[in-house]
């Protein structure tokens, strides 16, 4: 298929000329209109783009920022009749590939283009050889061949290059903000910066602060502007992490951001546009708290564009051991350690953990365990003592051990089961609950809820 070669020139003569010079090697299209040369780039694959540096008050070098700002991986030829050394260096320092004077030789530009679509074609066998190369270790910065993974990675794929609102659920630890990251490292906003608010960690004062920014005196000690994350984030990417814990009130004024596209900066009477793209990060059930009146719904719908459910680990067991090496190595090579192994009783223990940290708290397990083993082959005793009483847990609950069974009458509803089988375990661990939830495999938390509600039914019955 023959190069595509977009032609932005004020003078329809010098389109029509270089249309027919270059018709035979290309698929050339002209126009002297820059915004709908911008509007083909957006709408068709250009490979090269000949630009006049100045097309009647408009200056090229401005088009040549929107261009690669749109499409960074065309390659530019800027076109001048007022050649000099500063504007060509300039060009060639916002992206352009490389310029020629007018008149232009026709030769010399047929060399031109086809130096540029040797580039164009190696750069292109470059980004797909890196494709391969992030293929063989997972996905961006992801491991894992198990289908849940697997329907990740095609999400990320699918929603990299296009602006709409990205909400991620998931439990702690199961990659959340991993997500975002390969969203924006992997699109085409990779080359504009990425900026990151975890609401949860800034105070409630500060955060509004800190997402909008404010001007010196806005406030008691403000003794100096600060641009707020909106703004710093323009161009790429704004990540809100732990979004259910914005307060309300603050939602409302990210509402109004996020439909006008624009920020005032508090202490400020100035609106500043925005061109940011928003993804937002939960652990908790948004659309529950929605229900509660604890998140606003329209500020929900605006997030929830599209939404992205991580998997826990205990979900893709089948990821262990390739997530298993992969820190073992990690750890070894950041400890200066030598090449390290568990045993096929320590492995065995690793594959039944129920992992309510999921692949934040694998990672630390196995730092623990090469951090203190003395040996190459890391045993059980290698292993963080709650990991290690799992294989007693195990033991113990035996289902021909009778002791541990009690029976359940027809007819009783499935609450009355679980307050039974919740109540029952916790007697037989003692009331540790950290084994209660392993054994229930349930995270500790939802065992807390679920405890605080028995007692609190208890409550009313008596």
């Amino acid at each position: 298929m023959k190069p595509h070669v977009l032609v932005i020139d004020d003078e329809l003569a010098i389109c029509t000329a270089l249309s027919f010079a270059l018709e035979d090697d290309y698929q050339v299209v002209t126009t002297t209109d820059p915004d709908e040369g911008l509007r083909h780039i957006e709408q068709i694959s250009v490979d090269i783009v000949l630009l006049d540096l100045r097309i009647g008050s408009k200056s090229g070098l401005d088009i040549l920022q929107k261009i690669k700002h749109r499409s960074p991986n065309v390659t530019v030829i800027m076109m001048t009749a007022y050649s000099s050394i500063d504007t060509s260096i300039e060009a060639i320092k916002n992206g352009a590939y490389y310029y020629i004077e007018k008149p232009i030789n026709i030769e010399e530009l047929s060399l031109l283009l086809m130096r540029a679509a040797e580039f164009k074609q190696m750069s292109n066998q470059l980004e797909t050889l890196h494709e391969e190369l992030e293929k063989t270790r997972g996905f961006g910065n992801f491991l894992g061949n198990s289908k849940a993974m697997q329907r990740i990675f095609s999400m990320i794929e699918r929603v990299k290059d296009i602006d709409s609102s990205v909400l991620i659920t998931g439990e702690s630890g199961t990659g959340k903000e991993l997500v975002a990251r390969s969203i924006h490292t992997l699109g085409r906003r990779k080359n504009n910066p990425m900026q990151i608010v975890n609401c949860a960690a800034i105070p409630e004062m500060l955060l509004e602060s800190e997402l909008f920014g404010y001007e010196k005196g806005a406030f008691s000690g403000a003794t100096q502007r600060k641009e707020g994350k909106c703004v710093a984030a323009d161009g790429g990417i704004l990540f809100l992490d732990e979004i259910s814990e914005m307060p309300l009130p603050l939602q409302a004024k990210l509402l109004r951001v996020l439909q006008e596209r624009e920020v005032t900066p508090l202490g400020s009477n100035t609106k500043i546009s925005l061109d940011v793209r928003i993804i937002s990060a939960a652990n908790k059930n948004l659309e529950q708290m929605v229900m509660e009146g604890k998140f606003r719904e329209d500020l929900y719908f605006r997030l929830n564009v599209i939404p992205i459910s991580m998997p826990p680990l205990r979900e893709r067991k089948e990821d262990l051991p390739l997530l298993m090496d992969y820190f073992i190595k990690k750890h070894a090579k950041d400890m200066n350690r030598e090449d390290k192994t568990f045993t096929a009783s320590a492995r065995r223990l690793l594959l039944e953990y129920h992992y309510p940290g999921n692949v934040r708290e694998l990672g630390n397990i196995i730092e623990y365990a090469v951090a203190l083993s003395n040996s190459k082959n890391m045993e059980d005793t290698d292993l963080p003592q709650y990991v290690q009483e799992q294989k007693l847990i195990l033991q113990s609950g035996s289902p021909n051990d009778d002791s541990n069974s009690f029976s359940i009458p027809i007819g009783i509803s499935m609450k009355e089961i679980e307050e039974k089988v919740i109540t029952a375990t916790l007697q037989y661990c003692k009331n540790h609950r950290q084994k209660t939830a392993q054994i229930l495999k349930i995270s500790e938390r939802s065992l807390r809820d679920k405890i605080k509600l028995i007692s609190n039914g208890e409550k009313e019955i008596n």
